[in-house]
């Protein structure tokens, strides 16, 4: 019988890399944070996967506290979810090495992260960090056995391949580990960017979650369009801004929207306006919250040392069991 749906475990993770923007949140910063209302949340700072592209020690230490600051600014609560850093939970860096030895090459070659930079040409540059990604993917999950993983459509991949590899260690050892599922919301699968393509920092194309709002409607009205004529008829399912502006507004303002778009006379210049305005309402709060714990350290850390506390209760024991399944088992030191 499968466990209940009110007791599934959820896990994510973001890297402590850059400042987050509308696709993480809608993506997955807000779908994580609304499954701790109904499920046990687990959720952590990515540091150790953000070396694979971070050498500046002082840039790590900052964007975790950073990335800390948005989640709790965004309605995070520590009460009821476990928030941590990665690096806290030694026991992950271990179970990756066990995971290692039974993934294969083949494997880790199709994965889209190593594919992408091959094409580009950068196969000899591509440390091993970043070739073996996935596996420290697979092993952040495993070690809190998560029924459910919130991600974005872009990481997919990586919780199939984490199925991929939990099934082959408990073929080869017995069952030691819950296969995890992949959570998508469909209306958010993809956010798009600023140029119509996925909203991504390589593509240059974001637009920050919590820019002041002078920024942010110079960045929303950068929004590429056709060349419509004002007068002329468009099509709103065709439309970046559309395709935004739904993401934030009732189901009773995107038709009163579309309906300006068919009708004509309704320019594009005026629909971003109407985005700027949502966009800017919805963030205003979640804006001053951040500005308000950014600067106390003490708070963010005394959250991501509760959390990492919680998160080791739980990942030892499972460590502790896959170890074992291995034959690798505790003793004294003589």
């Amino acid at each position: 019988m499968s466990e209940p749906e009110s007791r599934k475990r959820c896990l994510s993770g973001v890297k402590s890399t850059g400042v987050p923007h509308l696709g993480n949140y809608l993506g997955m910063m807000r779908p994580a944070i609304e499954l701790q209302e109904q499920h046990e949340t687990y959720y952590f700072v990515a540091d150790y996967h953000a070396l694979t592209t971070e050498h500046d020690g002082e840039a790590m230490e900052r964007q975790t506290y950073d990335i800390t600051s948005y989640f709790l600014a965004f309605g995070l609560d520590p009460e009821r979810s476990v928030f941590f850093r990665q690096s806290d939970v030694p026991q992950v860096t271990e179970l990756s090495w066990l995971l290692s030895c039974v993934t294969s090459m083949g494997l880790l070659e199709r994965a889209h992260a190593y594919k992408a930079a091959k094409d580009r040409g950068e196969e000899g540059a591509i440390s091993h960090g970043l070739f073996a990604y996935p596996v420290l993917m697979a092993a952040d999950i495993l070690l809190y056995q998560a029924n459910l993983v919130p991600v974005g459509k872009d990481q997919i991949q990586h919780v199939e391949m984490t199925r991929d590899i939990a099934g082959r260690f408990n073929y080869l050892f017995g069952e030691t580990f819950v296969i995890p599922e992949a959570l998508v919301r469909d209306e958010v699968k993809v956010i798009l960017g600023i140029d119509g393509q996925k909203m991504s920092k390589s593509y240059g194309n974001t637009i920050e979650a919590l820019l002041p709002p002078k920024q942010l409607k110079q960045r929303i009205m950068q929004i590429v369009t056709d060349s419509t004529p004002l007068e002329e008829p468009k099509d709103p399912e065709r439309c970046n801004v559309f395709a935004l502006y739904r993401l934030f507004a009732s189901v009773e303002e995107q038709a009163e929207m579309a309906e300006r778009y068919r009708a004509g006379n309704y320019g594009y210049g005026h629909a971003k306006l109407a985005l700027f305005e949502k966009v800017n309402a919805h963030m205003g709060p979640y804006r001053e919250h951040y500005q308000q714990i950014r600067g106390d350290l003490d708070y963010l850390e005394d959250v991501l040392r509760a959390g990492a506390t919680k998160a080791r209760q739980v990942a030892g024991p499972v460590l502790e069991l896959a170890r074992s399944r291995c034959g690798y088992k505790r003793r004294p030191v003589l």
